[in-house]
């Protein structure tokens, strides 16, 4: 089965190559797009030196500014489906999400129409996060479960893989959040659908290679947006 992986990146210079190296070395079949907002650092340079490189699998979608997360993957999932892609792959560029884990991801997406990487159905299985980190991460995951009711432990998680009929039925152009909310609003939108979820369990390494893009502001500004997004018909 076809399939892409979309890796969203602003000023992700430092860490590009060695993800796609890394992504290609455990899956050498799939695809790669990257889709870049126009990074000051060059990330999207880079990028096109790598689909240079490797002009059949991976690919550069250039978007002229930097519009958040959610943007950035409907852009890639577009992308994805336009060219008939059956498998999607959405993740992160920095290593917090280990391409290692991709073989289960395939495994487990054969009876399943959504396979979230999670942090925490088998527990708490992260690493180098400080300790207000991981409050704020549970408790926005504790807060997204009790309003929308998915019966998933990692509601806020970032690595997953579609399959195109589930990105089909979600309806892209009905999403409204964005950053992290964005992650919640589409596996929630998936629940409503009844499309079959499933969470494979993850270890979730903190970035190696640059700074994060999460703040407690960030997770705090989401408490609207999530009501918002289980109201909203």
């Amino acid at each position: 089965m076809r399939c892409l992986v979309v890796v969203p990146t602003y000023n992700e210079r430092d860490s590009l190559t060695a993800i796609v190296e890394s992504i290609f070395e455990h899956q050498p079949s799939v695809n790669i797009l990257v889709v870049d907002d126009n990074s000051p650092d060059g990330t999207g340079t880079l990028a096109d030196e790598l689909h240079n490189a490797r002009p059949d699998q991976l690919f550069v979608l250039h978007r002229p500014r930097k519009e958040g997360l959610g943007p950035a993957y409907i852009d890639g999932f577009k992308y994805a489906l336009e060219r008939d892609y059956a498998l999607i792959v959405q993740m992160d560029a920095d290593f917090s999400h280990d391409p290692k884990y991709l073989a289960a991801f395939f495994e487990a997406i054969k009876t399943n129409d959504l396979v979230i990487g999670s942090r925490y159905v088998n527990g708490i299985s992260v690493v180098n996060w400080d300790l207000k980190r991981l409050i704020l991460s549970k408790a926005a995951s504790f807060y997204v479960r009790t309003v929308t009711q998915m019966p998933i432990a990692d509601c806020t998680a970032g690595f997953k893989c579609w399959r195109r009929e589930a990105l089909e039925a979600v309806g892209l152009d009905r999403i409204v959040s964005n950053g992290y909310v964005f992650l919640a609003e589409m596996s929630y939108r998936a629940f409503r659908k009844g499309l079959r979820i499933t969470e494979v369990p993850i270890i979730f390494v903190e970035r190696r290679l640059g700074r994060s893009k999460m703040s407690g502001n960030i997770m705090v500004e989401g408490v609207l947006s999530v009501l918002r997004m289980r109201f909203r018909k």
